[in-house]
């Protein structure tokens, strides 16, 4: 008998002998949340009630787009728009999954069709254009809907002058659909240098964590790049950068107050005063 045959037969052994009517309650474990920045054990219903940021170090968790738009959204004014257009499989790609397959374990882990949900909203009592995008599926990747759907809000306040609004939280370009997805910074960058001609307002909020294609693209021309609290910010992973360049790179690289350092965004702003800080920079723009 091998070791694993040993192991194996241990197994079935500790399973027939178990009593069946045992229920094991783990609905402890997920009442409770660890902090990633402090290690600090979180009550998670404190946790939700203080926005999803940390009590003790202020460390913001990701949120999905969903919440996102309930924070920063007036009450019943969210509009979603383009909810038609559905991801596919134009290449019938194939890694250790299907895409497709890929796909339906996203949908289920988001609840979202994609990886971004765009629409119109008032922030309060302005009117806006928003797109916000959602890590929970797929890494938030920006695939050929995702373009798509970010081309036609931006497009839509274009054409009513309205000012737009764009939430990342996003891995990158998406793999499985290679070149189709590449060209969605082109399509995304070419609107937006039409919204600029036109004057009109484009406000980029980098959350965590934003990197990749989407940094390379949308992310970045903003008029205005505000970011969230220690949000990671980037194109290259860290490691990536540090094997190519032979170096080591300092503790707070690719962090939001690091390029604020640096002048790469304009503003940090907290998630609990992010909605009066949209609002008042439209009405700025508005006014002039």
């Amino acid at each position: 008998m091998t070791l694993t045959d040993w192991f194996n037969k241990r197994k079935i052994q500790q399973i027939a002998a178990r009593d069946n009517d045992v229920h094991i309650d783990d609905s402890i474990g997920k009442l409770w949340t660890l902090c990633y920045n402090c290690s600090s054990q979180l009550p998670k219903k404190d946790l939700e009630n203080n926005l999803m940021v940390c009590p003790n170090c202020d460390y913001h968790f990701r949120i999905g787009a969903k919440q996102r738009i309930k924070l920063i959204a007036d009450d019943g004014t969210f509009v979603e728009m383009f909810s038609n257009i559905k991801p596919c499989d134009p290449l019938n790609f194939v890694d250790t999954q299907t895409y497709k397959a890929r796909q339906e374990s996203a949908k289920e882990k988001s609840g979202l069709d994609e990886a971004v949900v765009v629409g119109t909203c008032k922030i309060k009592g302005e009117q806006a254009a928003i797109a916000v995008m959602d890590f929970d599926y797929m890494g938030g990747s920006m695939g050929s809907v995702v373009g798509e759907k970010i081309t036609r809000i931006l497009e839509y306040a274009l054409e009513n002058k309205l000012p737009s609004i764009v939430f990342t939280s996003s891995g990158g370009a998406r793999m499985q659909e290679s070149a189709l997805s590449l060209m969605q910074m082109a399509k995304t960058s070419c609107i937006i240098a039409k919204l600029n001609e036109a004057g009109l307002l484009y406000i980029t909020v980098l959350c965590e964590p934003t990197f990749g294609g989407v940094t390379a693209s949308f992310g970045t021309i903003g008029d205005i790049i505000i970011a969230e609290k220690g949000a990671r910010i980037g194109f290259a992973g860290r490691r990536v950068i540090e094997q190519t360049i032979r170096q080591k790179l300092p503790a707070d690289f690719q962090t939001a107050e690091y390029l604020l350092k640096y002048g790469q965004i304009d503003f940090i702003v907290e998630r609990k005063d992010m909605k009066d800080k949209l609002a008042k920079l439209i009405t700025l723009h508005k006014a002039n």
